[in-house]
């Protein structure tokens, strides 16, 4: 937009000055390389049609211009969609604009009400956002945006890395299929601490077998005592008597799976401090319930956002795609699987903690049992404590409220 265009566009907001302070809803549809803005007025009526800025900081200061130009209230929502409206969404927040993020499922549910046509642009979806948001209650993102958006990076990333690692490990097993396959089925296929310290440090059968007295201390130390010296002696006969190739290249491959893994493990351990601090910093009342822990609550505090902003915990459950599905036709009606929309790290997290809390918690152990005692499978059982965990968790954050089992019973 030039600036013969950002004139006119002031000219047109004046003339729709009635003399006192009007309400403007501006829909924005977040794009990677441009943003595309619609506005209406209280009435309804479109101020503007959807015109394009860039995402880049000409674009941005375009923007709040435009929007500066305003006399009246500003009522801001955006589409989720991921990282691309990352930029923006800090920039209205340092320039002291609030603003609303939108499922895209509930604005695609909108747009199929007020049309059937299957007719979709950018600059319709403006419009479309700018008229959704007209219905609903607003609730602006919080303060804590910044650090919720920084959490919801860091946790991702987290996972990142973890599942890069647990691809060094298959690696690793590929290899020692090859130097040494005696090694995974003597620690029973897991690659338990002692393990991994033992490959890390002596990472060939050669130098396994030639382990002394004092490399066993440390192996003890690490395994609490069930790595025994039984254990040492026979894992260095296994070592000297391997059927395993021990071929330089082989070891090589190895040495640097292991060194990959190494790194990925320590960057994991940076990117998890970093995530304790911040979620520490926010005291979010779920770390009273027994088995939630800092890195669940870390997912589900990024993933959700501000809980205040939905109604209700089925909204919350809807959200998380938790909801079961809904079959209605004629004088039949059931419910279904859960619809798995929204974000799979939530559902994830949601379900590890359940499991977590059942082992933690006896009234949510409690519950558990009398749905299995219903019939149902251990993972049906285990979705039934998810949502009720969840229930309990929108609860304690939206009313600050530190966890007390007997309101639960």
């Amino acid at each position: 937009m030039n600036t013969w265009t950002s004139l006119l566009w002031k000219q047109q907001c004046k003339k729709t000055d009635r003399g006192g302070n009007q309400l403007y809803f501006v829909g924005i549809d977040i794009s990677k390389f441009k943003h595309d803005c619609a506005i209406v007025d209280e009435l309804g009526n479109v101020i503007t049609p959807s015109w394009s800025f860039q995402n880049d900081r000409e674009g941005f200061s375009l923007l709040k211009e435009l929007l500066d130009a305003l006399d009246g209230e500003k009522k801001i929502g955006l589409e989720a969609t991921g990282h691309y409206g990352q930029n923006l969404k800090l920039f209205l927040e340092n320039n002291d604009f609030s603003f609303m993020e939108f499922n895209p499922l509930l604005i695609n549910r909108f747009v199929h009400s007020k049309s059937l046509r299957k007719t979709k642009t950018d600059s319709i979806d403006a419009l479309m956002i700018a008229q959704y948001l007209m219905t609903v209650e607003y609730k602006p993102y919080p303060p804590s945006f910044y650090t919720l958006e920084k959490l919801k990076s860091l946790t991702r990333f987290r996972d990142s890395l973890i599942r890069q690692r647990s691809k060094q490990l298959v690696e690793l097993t590929n290899i020692l299929d090859k130097v040494f396959p005696e090694f995974k089925s003597f620690f029973k296929g897991r690659f338990s601490a002692t393990a991994l310290y033992i490959l890390f440090h002596y990472a060939s059968p050669e130098k396994i077998s030639n382990m002394n007295s004092k490399s066993y201390e440390p192996l003890r130390r690490l395994s609490r005592g069930r790595f025994s010296m039984v254990d040492f002696v026979e894992l260095k006969t296994l070592a000297r008597n391997t059927v395993g190739s021990t071929c330089d290249y082989l070891l090589q491959e190895m040495e640097i799976t292991i060194d990959i893994y190494n790194q990925l493990q320590s960057k994991v351990e940076e990117i998890e401090l970093q995530i304790h601090n911040c979620v520490l910093g926010l005291t979010p009342p779920m770390l009273t319930i027994p088995g939630i822990g800092v890195a669940s609550a870390a997912v589900i505090l990024s993933e959700f956002g501000d809980l205040s902003k939905f109604n209700s915990p089925s909204k919350l459950l809807s959200f998380a795609g938790m909801e079961p599905g809904y079959f209605q036709s004629g004088t039949s009606e059931s419910t279904g699987k859960m619809v798995k929309h929204g974000s799979s790290h939530l559902r994830y997290a949601m379900m590890n903690c359940a499991q977590t809390v059942i082992n933690n918690e006896p009234t949510f152990a409690a519950y558990y049992a009398k749905k299995r005692a219903e019939g149902k499978e251990h993972r049906v059982a285990l979705t039934h404590v998810a949502k009720k965990l969840l229930r309990v968790i929108y609860t304690l954050q939206t009313k600050e409220l530190s966890y007390n089992p007997d309101l639960v019973r």
